[in-house]
């Protein structure tokens, strides 16, 4: 059975990853930091403020670090990601890349092959912050069966895969489009920002500026932060004194919302690709 032309890149990627000794322990150690450091932090924080709100009755009550949890790992896909495309530079340097591009194979299998791999990085990052959140006392997939649990595994798995898509698409098309290493970390950073703190990963997006939360709404990570909340929390609850419900049509819409935005990102970049001539 012959190999797919996009398996090459997927497995160099991945090979790269876990060779490079200082890299996966990063990876690895960037979620655990995020959460043990900051989500301790703010956790204190918020409860101190709201100690004195009463919960609502009937509805499942969650600290502010199982709320913040899938918010984390939205935040740490996203910056993953977004610099994802640095190895591309060092593609550049040592000839790698302009081989890769004058081969006979397509140039979306780049593309597909990064974003493969991407997918499966985010994955184990993914789960190292579950896992770390659940010895933290992290309230996760509370009263769901055997089989719930299962399809809540399927749709976190889904709403990553798509989400690293588009966003290792946006990285690659800067790679590509920037010409040293230090305007790609400018347009990254720039990009980051905004993204970050203008989404409810963190918060509630309810208190934000009226035009902020028009941005939020747009937000990726807000769409993603939406699905892995609904999957690892519940569809109702409460933190930080307010009450969040969700059902499975807004869902479903948060998952094509970032579905449009891959296919749109993917096919802008593999056209920038195509365009491009590597000396």
């Amino acid at each position: 059975m012959e190999t797919p032309g996009f398996f090459p890149i997927f497995m160099r990627d991945m090979n790269r990853y876990f060779r490079f000794k200082d890299q996966l322990f990063t990876s690895m150690l960037h979620p655990v930091l995020w959460l043990a450091l900051f989500g301790f932090a703010m956790a204190g924080t918020f409860e101190r403020i709201l100690q004195s709100a009463i919960p609502p009755a009937g509805v499942m009550v969650v600290n502010y670090l199982t709320y913040m949890t899938p918010g984390m790992i939205a935040v740490t896909i996203m910056f993953s990601n977004l610099y994802g495309g640095f190895s591309v530079f060092f593609d550049k340097d040592w000839g790698i890349l302009r081989e890769i591009l004058a081969s006979p194979m397509p140039r979306r299998n780049l593309v597909i092959g990064i974003s493969l791999s991407v997918i499966v990085k985010s994955l184990i990052q993914t789960t190292i912050i579950v896992i770390l959140g659940l010895v933290l006392g992290v309230t996760a997939f509370s009263g769901q069966s055997p089989v719930q649990i299962l399809v809540s595994i399927i749709g976190i798995v889904l709403f990553i895969g798509i989400f690293s898509t588009a966003i290792i698409c946006v990285s690659l098309y800067v790679a590509f489009t920037t010409t040293s290493p230090e305007g790609y970390q400018g347009i990254t950073t720039l990009l980051s920002m905004p993204f970050f703190f203008a989404s409810n990963a963190l918060y509630p997006i309810n208190g934000l500026p009226p035009v902020i939360q028009e941005f939020s709404y747009l937000n990726p990570i807000s769409h993603l932060t939406d699905g892995l909340r609904y999957f690892i929390i519940g569809d109702q609850f409460s933190s930080l004194g307010l009450v969040f419900s969700y059902n499975p049509v807004q869902i479903a819409l948060s998952f094509v919302y970032l579905t449009v935005l891959a296919v749109i990102f993917f096919w802008i970049t593999v056209r920038k690709i195509n365009k491009s001539v590597i000396t």
